[in-house]
């Protein structure tokens, strides 16, 4: 079970309000219980998105985990025993595949990898989204763009080819990073329905495989 948040949104959602009320602000936060803050906070930034296609308005809800990760509170870093709670109630809601089968195809893990699509108003919600994963890291030395905010994963398998379980890891690590690093950056692909279970396992394979790009 989740711990419950040091206290409500109303700091961060208080300020998203004075973007587009500018005045009053100073002395609202004074006035305002906590409560009434975020609740008006909240409503402010429902009427500055309008649903477009598969961008509905229920991306601004944030489950408990997104909740207690957003508190200025707890910036930079959760607390130890908070995080280590997040984390472990992060991994028991990860959902393996029901064959057993962690590893898919490498190559079918690599159109994935450079597949940023899906998820956005302008993409066909019915075509499956990409993971985008050289946005953030290194993954394959003949590939010459890939973003920084993530480690590098060259020789991610080969690194860790002796180590138990690593497909298990990798795969929940995929499915829900915050499994093993609470608050990470990195989406909850799995847990968000971003990618399949079918898609996770190609990734992984993309990963751990000996002949994959990553592992060149």
């Amino acid at each position: 079970m989740l711990p419950k948040p040091l206290k409500p949104l109303s700091t961060l959602l208080l300020g998203a309000a004075c973007l587009v009320s500018l005045a009053g602000c100073a002395s609202s936060s004074a006035e305002l219980s906590d409560a009434e803050a975020t609740k008006q906070a909240a409503a402010l930034m429902q009427q500055g998105f309008k649903e477009n296609g598969q961008a509905k308005l229920d991306r601004l809800v944030q489950d408990d985990v997104q909740n207690l990760c957003s508190l200025p509170a707890n910036a930079p870093a959760l607390e130890k025993t908070i995080a280590a709670k997040l984390e472990a109630a992060s991994l028991a809601a990860v959902k393996y595949p029901a064959d057993g089968k962690l590893v898919g195809d490498w190559r079918e893990g690599e159109k994935i990898a450079q597949s940023g699509v899906g998820k956005q108003f302008t993409d066909n919600p019915a075509n499956p989204a990409g993971g985008n994963c050289y946005a953030c890291h290194q993954m394959s030395p003949q590939e010459l763009s890939f973003g920084t905010i993530g480690p590098s994963l060259l020789g991610y398998g080969k690194i860790r080819a002796a180590i138990p379980d690593i497909d298990k890891y990798t795969y929940a690590k995929i499915y829900n990073p915050q499994a093993y690093a609470a608050c990470s950056n990195m989406p909850r692909f799995g847990h968000n329905g971003i990618l399949t279970q079918a898609q996770i396992k190609d990734v992984v394979a993309l990963l751990l495989d000996p002949k994959s790009p990553v592992n060149q």
